[in-house]
């Protein structure tokens, strides 16, 4: 069942036929391409701090997107509203980025048939309240058992569901419902005068029981606790230029930002990433191979159709350190004379859609992660992020470690803190000399930031080994 379908349209009347004269309205002989995005969305959040129900939130938004494309020129105009004559208003407002008051007529294809990823039913419908803030009091009390040292213990859950209507000049008639959920748990823990923090959780396209009725939050509280706990015990990391590894999973943050940003179509049309103009060249070491992958059942960054109703793809990006392509919309595609990837994304209706990246990570190489870390004499372990900035211009980043540790003479020892990796994108990818073969998904937190708009994304790679990274620390 589609909320939008079944609800929304018969609601507000709105027939084949009026939605006929909308995508007309913002159509015309000089126009290139228009489409009407249709969007519903509950959200809700509860938050538990410190034994305590913090938070719980609860908001609907809804509306109308319409858009008209030409050339490289976008107009947009949106409505909250579903009632026609502001439709029609905003059709006419989008139309307006060129001088014509020529409609033309097109008329709505068929519904289109896709492979759905997740299930259709909101998360937040399906549990009772009362349950989700008793599972938060169950983390709580379990993790205040467990350590004696805690300090701080939040720990929260959020659902989102979506309800979206494509249609477009192409012909894309396209329903999707889009479930959201996520977990998280942050402690900190207190020796003597010294706080330090551990924070994990996890999602996906799911129902709240897959959650709430297994080991999920649990083994994500004992991450948390185990995390705090190494960082009491870290030291003070020193500077330099050194070898380092990367951990499997969550790492895949630092390909995401220093490197994926620099892959998507726009920045390559207009020439602004270190990419632009290399498909076939080499840019990586010969054992990288990226991809795009929009298709994993139920992962947080998949969608079953992008926001553009095409559907999603498993894309090559770098195959074997050889640039192979980029992730496109169909503006950018059309533009670059190639066909659309399938990453077509927006926060919402009242954006427009750009090229974005969905689950982006390196595919596994040969080595053992204790192969990997025993040929280090000496380098760091950074097993997980925090944080960090990159300029997609020219993939300069900096990137802070939540997680990380000394290398010693082929084994891991001490933990450190204060860990900063700066480099060059492009550059470091050339100084992989060996990719793990223990490939690791992020656990479904992901978010990205792009021109103002935010979407969830996954991330992911193998244990990969980095023969020179410019390391920040805190050492003097």
């Amino acid at each position: 069942m589609s909320y939008i379908q079944d609800f929304i349209l018969a609601n507000y009347n709105l027939t084949d036929t009026k939605l006929d004269k909308i995508l007309s309205t913002a159509y015309s002989s000089k126009i290139d391409f228009a489409d009407i995005y249709f969007e519903y969305t509950n959200i809700e959040s509860w938050t538990i701090e410190d034994s305590i129900v913090k938070s719980g939130t609860s908001s609907i938004d809804g509306g109308v997107g319409i858009r008209s494309v030409v050339d490289d020129k976008s107009g947009l105009a949106y409505s909250n509203t579903f009632d026609y004559p502001d439709l029609i208003e905003a059709a006419n407002m989008a139309r307006s980025i060129i001088k014509s008051t020529e409609n033309k007529k097109v008329k709505i294809g068929k519904p289109i048939k896709f492979k759905k990823l997740y299930d259709t039913l909101s998360p937040i419908d399906l549990t009772a309240d009362k349950d989700k803030v008793n599972f938060l009091k169950d983390i709580d009390q379990y993790i205040r058992q467990k350590e004696p040292m805690v300090d701080q213990v939040i720990v929260s859950l959020a659902a989102s569901h979506s309800s979206v209507f494509i249609l477009n000049t192409d012909g894309i008639n396209a329903f999707d419902e889009r479930p959201l959920v996520r977990f998280n748990v942050m402690v900190v823990l207190k020796k003597g005068t010294r706080r330090e923090r551990g924070s994990a959780g996890g999602g996906g396209r799911f129902a709240y029981k897959e959650i709430i009725d297994t080991k999920f939050g649990y083994k994500f509280a004992d991450e948390a606790l185990r995390q705090a706990a190494v960082n009491l015990e870290a030291l003070d990391s020193k500077a330099g230029t050194m070898t380092v590894v990367l951990g499997s999973g969550w790492p895949g943050i630092l390909l995401h930002e220093a490197i994926g940003h620099g892959l998507e179509g726009d920045f390559n049309r207009k020439k602004t990433s270190a990419f632009s103009g290399l498909i076939g060249k080499k840019v990586a070491s010969s054992q990288c191979t990226i991809v795009d992958d929009g298709t994993i059942s139920r992962r947080r960054g998949s969608l079953s159709i992008d926001d553009e109703g095409c559907e999603t793809q498993n894309t090559m990006l770098i195959e074997k350190g050889i640039l192979r392509g980029y992730m496109q919309d169909k503006l950018n595609a059309k533009l670059m004379g190639t066909q659309s990837t399938g990453n077509g994304r927006r926060e919402s209706y009242a954006y427009l859609p750009m090229p974005r990246m969905t689950n982006t990570f390196m595919l596994p190489g040969q080595y053992q992660n204790d192969e990997i870390i025993e040929s280090v004499k000496e380098g760091i372990y950074a097993v997980s992020f925090s944080g960090g900035q990159v300029d997609i211009t020219n993939g300069q980043f900096v990137f802070t470690a939540s997680e990380a540790y000394m290398i010693k003479d082929g084994k891991i020892s001490s933990p450190i803190k204060g860990v900063t990796l700066i480099g060059n994108g492009p550059e470091v990818l050339k100084k992989v000399s060996m990719v793990g073969n223990d490939l690791k998904l992020d656990d479904g937190v992901g978010t990205c930031g792009k021109d103002g708009q935010s979407v969830p994304v996954g991330v992911g790679q193998p244990t990969l080994k980095v023969d020179e990274i410019t390391v920040g620390g805190t050492k003097i």
